[in-house]
């Protein structure tokens, strides 16, 4: 059976996987970039970009696994988009643009289900209303025997591992302190009884955690 995966998933020292304050421009509230500032600087996410150069190192390599062998994503609606409630804008089609780096089938969880959206580069953008359970089956059956991303936000995650449906998971822990936001690991306790865990800090100060199922 396809594996559930999370990648480059970057939390504060205290804890936080965004910050307060979603809006429009600030897709991570007050947290802004410092949380990704590190994947920025890669020569992977350069090359999202259109460009060439970019750091080739340890931070790089790690990064890179995030769409290795992954044939759909499901992510919560606040990453898709600042919009709460109803949707009063169906225009809005994400952050990425016309093309988003997807390039399979994505799954938004939301209360609020609405048609879906078919983007350039393949991507198409389906909302549903449904557990983690049912959404993950509806991911697996699109991604035709390939891998299945977790990709965010933190409550998507954090739900996703509370019901023990994650098998590999990334997470970059970043050398800031958030002081608010929206935390990834509350209700959790115990979760790494469940995984295989090992760490490398990069020159970058990045702690990079892989959480492998036992």
């Amino acid at each position: 059976m396809s594996r559930v995966r999370v990648h480059n998933f970057a939390v504060s020292l205290d804890g936080f996987a965004t910050g307060e304050g979603q809006t429009l421009d600030e897709p991570f509230g007050h947290a802004g970039e410092r949380l990704h500032e590190w994947f920025f600087e890669t020569r992977v996410f350069r090359a999202m970009q259109g460009k060439t150069d970019g750091a080739a190192g340890a931070d790089d390599a790690l990064a890179r696994t995030w769409n290795e062998g992954v044939g759909a994503e499901i992510m919560g609606r606040n990453k898709f988009g600042p919009q709460r409630g109803p949707w009063e804008d169906h225009e809005w089609t994400g952050w990425w643009g016309p093309n988003p780096p997807f390039h399979t089938p994505v799954f938004v969880m939301t209360h609020y289900p609405r048609p879906s959206v078919e983007m350039e580069g393949g991507t198409t953008f389906h909302f549903v209303d449904a557990t983690p359970e049912e959404v993950l089956r509806q991911a697996r059956e699109a991604a035709g025997g390939l891998d299945v991303r977790i990709g965010g936000g933190p409550s998507t995650v954090r739900q996703f591992l509370a019901a023990d449906l994650v098998d590999h998971m990334h997470v970059a822990v970043v050398p800031i302190v958030l002081g608010r936001g929206e935390r990834l690991w509350d209700g959790l306790e115990g979760l790494e009884q469940r995984f295989e865990i090992e760490s490398v800090t990069t020159p970058s100060g990045i702690t990079h955690m892989t959480f492998t199922r036992r």
